[in-house]
């Protein structure tokens, strides 16, 4: 059987069997669903009670209902995206099936295609969960956000997958020795995306800073849409134009890496 054209030779087929493969793998373990589950459910639940302490002796968190769960939920959807994504392709770097994949028909395109659907899947089943327990514990339904919720999840989305592209490279050119910064790196640029605070909170010349990164323009969104009731399509306009170029650059940044991990030779090596 004939694979699939998508464009220019990428093959649908191999897409699906690398998330056929990714899925297998995830059920295959219970720690690892447990885990998806685990944390969001912790994360949603402890600030939950921190927004209703705070709401219970703050007239501005009173009338701001929502925005401490909203974050922590947003931030979520961000940070699970580019580990789910992350995880994947560490699973290959663990087996020592990277340059088996390399070697084979699999385009570098398809694989990364094949991980981001993964990073969908896995952050359904952390995120779905956390949004229902929000809903029953705290009466906070995200999703009556509405079609801003749509805006916010997918500039978040795309930038979890510039991360977790960028990440991949990284490990791939310098082996499992660079696996820290797959965990790491998110949680340096969550003090400038000012995920729990707005950008006025910081200095003057960190606001700059900020403004470069496009979780900023989503959290800056969702206090704006909760608090005064206002939906700021410039800011999410702003934020898939940096999310446009920074996909851009970290795809060409992966295969950059690639090539530069295959004339290295760490492929066959098993990434050590």
């Amino acid at each position: 059987m004939t694979s699939l054209p998508l464009h220019r030779g990428i093959s649908a087929h191999r897409i699906g069997a690398m998330i056929l493969r990714y899925w297998y793998l995830l059920l295959s373990s219970w720690p690892r669903l447990l885990e998806l589950l685990y944390w969001p459910a912790l994360q949603v639940i402890t600030w939950g009670f921190i927004q209703y302490y705070i709401a219970e002796n703050s007239s501005f968190f009173a009338r701001a209902g929502g925005t401490l769960i909203g974050a922590v939920i947003l931030w979520d959807i961000l940070f699970r995206g580019q580990l789910g994504f992350s995880i994947s392709f560490l699973e290959e770097m663990w087996a020592r099936n990277l340059g088996n994949l390399m070697m084979s028909p699999l385009r570098p395109i398809e694989f990364l295609l094949s991980l981001m659907v993964m990073s969908l899947i896995r952050l359904a089943i952390g995120v779905i969960p956390m949004t229902l327990l929000a809903l029953f514990l705290f009466h906070f339904n995200v999703y009556a956000l509405g079609l801003p919720l749509i805006a916010f999840f997918c500039n978040l989305i795309f930038t979890s997958w510039s991360v977790g592209i960028f990440v991949s490279g990284l490990v791939l050119r310098n082996g499992l020795g660079a696996e820290s910064i797959v965990w790491t790196l998110m949680f340096a640029i969550m003090p400038l995306a000012c995920i729990y605070y707005p950008v006025s909170v910081l200095p003057v010349f960190l606001q700059y800073v900020a403004w470069t990164l496009p979780p900023t323009y989503v959290f800056e969104g969702m206090r704006a849409l909760l608090i005064e009731n206002t939906f700021r399509a410039d800011l999410m306009l702003a934020a898939l134009a940096i999310n446009a170029v920074l996909l851009g650059a970290s795809f060409w940044a992966f295969l950059a890496l690639l090539r530069s991990a295959k004339r290295q030779g760490s492929l066959l090596s098993g990434g050590e």
